[in-house]
């Protein structure tokens, strides 16, 4: 029987010539990742263990992006905590203000992540490498512990659901109208413990950063990874920002999919979640009157170049409504810095929106945007669920920063056509 990409990757990494779905496995770990929330649960567990060091300093990630910089005490303590053990187990890739980024733009950025990987973080995204044709997948603290420790992970072997993508999107349709209209479909349980396998001719139609953002929200719809094949395009983004070897995997002509969907990306249209889940989806153009109080584009899922550069193509020469906070989050130092070089910060600020240091800040409700009873907000992030934001009556409205960018000039949720 043959493999899925995702199952091959899996096989090599456990030393075994084949794998199939369901079967468990102990397989090696290039990578393992954690946050300023999850590393600390992690480090106390491998003291539990009374295990001396790390597997391997160079395989470990740290980067403290949730809480910083840090909010409050609680949030610097875990950041301490952090700090102090990468110090003390010579960690290479810690990364903390200065540096830092979030966790899920940066590690592709540093060269962290390529194809063939298996990586684990303990946080849900840690699904976006897949974009490179790794495999990887958010873990919880324990696993993370045991991985830093031993270099190994025990994972039940995926079925599969392949997704053929063909035709090229229109102008303001992106990746995050591709995934929504997804998570739309098949529901935020449609694939559970399943990989989500892209493939077809559509796929040159769409950016890295489209697929870094697809990949990111595999997990929204129950998903144990996403994963694209290695083009030219994912190639020539490891060679620009890595160092590092890859292996390029391709799944078995015979390989198994439980499901088979094609999608024509020139059929879609601008995508919004409604609260309070991803799988609430509406097109633009079902869309009446809804004022937003907030909006916000960034994040692990948009706050990369692309993402910033078609946000400041709709708010050039514009300004948000009267009232309206917008709240614009570059994913990393290097795209805050490539974005002030383009003048995009310069955009931003003259429309009325304000530009933070990169953090994860409002996506998860921890700060830089916090929702008050009753209010709205659009996002870029990737979930909207009950009091994610905030308050448990406020609302969000997840959407492309194309139509959070036309939101905040409206003050209603638009897409760029009616500007």
């Amino acid at each position: 029987m043959g493999m899925t990409m995702t199952q091959k990757i899996l096989a090599a990494h456990a030393h075994l010539e084949s794998v199939e779905a369901g079967q468990l496995i102990e397989a090696d770990l290039d990578l393992v990742l954690g946050n300023d929330i999850t590393s600390p649960v992690a480090i106390k567990e491998m003291e539990k263990m009374k295990v001396e060091g790390v597997f391997d300093k160079d395989k470990i990630a740290l980067v403290p992006d949730h809480f910083v910089p840090n909010k409050d005490i609680k949030s610097a303590e875990h950041c301490k905590c952090v700090r102090e053990f990468a110090r003390k187990n010579d960690i290479t890739n810690y990364f903390e203000v200065g540096e830092m980024g979030i966790e899920h733009a940066l590690l592709p950025e540093k060269g962290l992540t390529v194809a063939g990987d298996v990586i684990i973080g303990a946080d849900s995204h840690t699904c976006t490498y897949g974009a490179l044709g790794a495999f990887s997948t958010g873990v919880g603290s324990t696993d993370m512990a045991a991985g830093m420790a031993t270099g190994k992970a025990w994972f039940k072997v995926p079925s599969a659901i392949k997704f053929t993508l063909t035709g090229k999107p229109s102008k303001w349709v992106s990746g995050k109208d591709v995934i929504l209209h997804i998570i739309g479909m098949i529901g935020v349980d449609g694939a559970l413990y399943k990989s989500l396998e892209f493939v077809g001719d559509g796929i040159a139609n769409l950016s890295m950063d489209d697929r870094f953002t697809i990949a990111n929200m595999a997990i929204e719809a129950g998903a144990k990874n996403g994963i694209f094949p290695v083009d030219e395009a994912a190639k020539a983004y490891m060679a620009e920002h890595s160092t590092r070897p890859y292996k390029v995997y391709e799944a078995d002509a015979d390989a198994q999919y439980d499901e088979v969907y094609t999608i024509d990306l020139s059929t879609l249209k601008s995508t919004i979640a409604f609260p309070h889940l991803p799988e609430n989806t509406h097109t633009i153009d079902e869309i009446d009157d809804i004022a937003v109080d907030q909006v916000v584009i960034g994040s692990c899922t948009n706050g990369r170049l692309d993402d910033l550069r078609i946000a400041a193509e709709v708010l050039k020469g514009r300004h948000v409504a009267k009232g309206m906070r917008c709240i614009i989050i570059p994913a990393t130092q290097k795209i805050y810095m490539d974005a002030m070089e383009e003048g995009l910060l310069k955009t931003f600020i003259e429309a009325g929106a304000v530009v933070s240091t990169p953090t994860c800040g409002p996506c998860l409700g921890g700060y830089m945007g916090i929702l008050a009873e009753g209010e709205r907000c659009v996002s870029t992030t990737n979930r909207n669920f009950v009091g994610r934001m905030g308050h448990i009556s406020s609302e969000i409205y997840l959407a492309s920063p194309a139509v959070a960018a036309a939101s905040a000039v409206t003050g209603k949720i638009s897409g760029p056509e009616a500007l």
